[in-house]
């Protein structure tokens, strides 16, 4: 960020940083970044554009908030909260995120990683296998257009009715696996036939299935940790993935409706990419019932490929037991209760590229594959943030520069060295995830815990990756 942006934030604390309303014109709330100042410092000037246009926009509650991962996306930044009042705001896709419901799903096994690293490559290889990856994917859950429905009304529910999960996954999972509002008939053909093969995948870009073991002397809360099943050399999975070209279609559907519906609605924005409408308006309630559909088949998709991991170890070790720490969303908007003026209001939060964290609620933080990540838990202050936080490292290198630095072979042969074995289906994708690409996901971590936010449980080490 240049000089000069930077010395237009007001430091609120530590790490919130504040622009006020009469940075731009048409500001209707301030708006803030957490970051530690180098985090700040190193942020792109797009972040501070895209933030404040958002901050612009109707019915806007509050802040417009950029946690401490954020980087330029998409109309909102990634790392992008902001909450509307439902009678008087909008929706829109770009807060959201084309991948809809793209989350995290931790599992925590009862094996070690002196039991797990000996067979690892056996282990991920079979892994690498049994759920696909890369841009063409297909799962092994055949669907026909009533069954794809019936996932898009369901969510992880229609798996474990089929027998790919039990009650005690859903249990753990943000709203039990399945939004409520699902309306298949605004969802377009095109849309469902990205979708219906595409059930138990991981797609590309940055989303993996890595296996982790939990870092011996990196257990920050104690009580926390074991409320959740948590041991030092414990062996962890986490699985990053979301609607793929499914929520994609979803999105580009209706960002071409929005664009149209500005003009009928007499609704101007800042950036294109900004295309919204009343959350009320038909439009509006139309996306937002597409928009659960996906948000559906993402829980759905990450529930199908946990039966596929679960089949892989038991393959490799009998007596292998997995349960699910928690997943959860961080593509989404939803209506929620939150304090504003002290007093309770429903509000519609959007979160791109943001986590959940309501109090005591578990927190999956992904850091890049060659540092690893991190589990947390919400804390009563989050109610600041409209209860969210990070949902990982954040980029700070384009895809392209990645791939410049450095060959996918060249990394993939580092990283077995340093005792951490990947498979990928693109070597040139997996250039554009090393791990100079990303924040310190420590640092981003240690930010928000700073401001009270989230705090965390442990530190968890990869030994094993799959790249999408």
């Amino acid at each position: 960020m240049n000089d000069e942006l930077l010395r237009k934030f007001t430091r609120v604390s530590d790490v919130i940083w504040e622009l006020p309303v009469s940075f731009k014109k048409g500001m209707l709330v301030p708006a803030r970044i957490y970051g530690t100042e180098s985090i700040l410092k190193d942020m792109d000037d797009t972040v501070v554009e895209q933030l404040t246009n958002v901050a612009c926009l109707p019915g806007i509650q509050k802040h417009a908030l950029c946690m401490a991962d954020g980087h330029s996306g998409y109309g909102f930044p990634i790392g992008g909260v902001a909450a509307f009042d439902p009678e008087k705001g909008i929706i829109s896709p770009g807060g959201i995120g084309f991948d809809i419901n793209c989350g995290m799903r931790l599992l925590k096994t009862n094996l070690t990683v002196e039991e797990v690293q000996p067979k690892i490559k056996e282990l991920v290889d079979l892994l690498f296998k049994m759920v696909p990856s890369g841009v063409g994917g297909q799962g092994f859950v055949t669907l026909n257009s009533a069954q794809m429905k019936d996932v898009m009304r369901l969510g992880a529910k229609w798996c474990v009715g089929r027998g790919y999960g039990t009650e005690h996954d859903l249990e753990h999972i943000e709203e039990n696996g399945v939004i409520p509002g699902a309306d298949p008939s605004k969802v377009t053909q095109k849309a469902l036939g990205r979708g219906i093969h595409q059930l138990g995948t991981l797609g590309s870009g940055n989303h993996y299935l890595e296996i982790q073991a939990v870092r011996k002397g990196e257990i920050f809360d104690k009580a926390a940790a074991k409320e959740m099943g948590i041991k030092e050399g414990q062996i962890c999975v986490m699985v990053h993935c979301g609607s793929r070209g499914f929520g994609h279609q979803i999105a580009s559907d209706y960002l071409g409706i929005f664009t149209e519906a500005m003009k009928k609605h007499k609704i101007t924005v800042k950036d294109p990419e900004l295309a919204c409408a009343p959350f009320t308006s038909p439009e509006g309630q139309d996306y937002f019932k597409a928009m659960a559909c996906a948000a559906n088949m993402a829980f759905a998709n990450r529930q199908v490929i946990v039966h596929q991991i679960r089949e892989a170890f038991r393959h490799v070790f009998k007596d292998a037991k997995l349960e699910t720490v928690y997943d959860v969303a961080h593509n989404i908007a939803k209506l929620e209760t939150h304090l504003v003026g002290g007093k309770k209001k429903e509000l519609l939060v959007h979160r791109k590229g943001a986590t959940r964290c309501f109090k005591g609620q578990p927190v999956i933080i992904g850091g890049s594959m060659e540092t690893g990540s991190y589990l947390l838990v919400g804390t009563e202050k989050s109610g600041e943030t409209f209860g969210s936080t990070m949902h990982g490292a954040g980029r700070t290198m384009s895809r392209t520069k990645a791939k410049a630095a450095i060959s996918g072979k060249k990394l993939q042969k580092d990283m077995e060295k340093r005792g951490i074995y990947v498979k990928t289906g693109s070597f040139s994708g997996l250039a554009e995830e090393a791990g100079f690409a990303y924040k310190d996901v420590s640092e981003v971590a240690k930010a928000m815990d700073i401001a009270g936010i989230s705090k965390p449980v442990a530190a968890l080490r990869p030994i094993g990756n799959i790249k999408g």
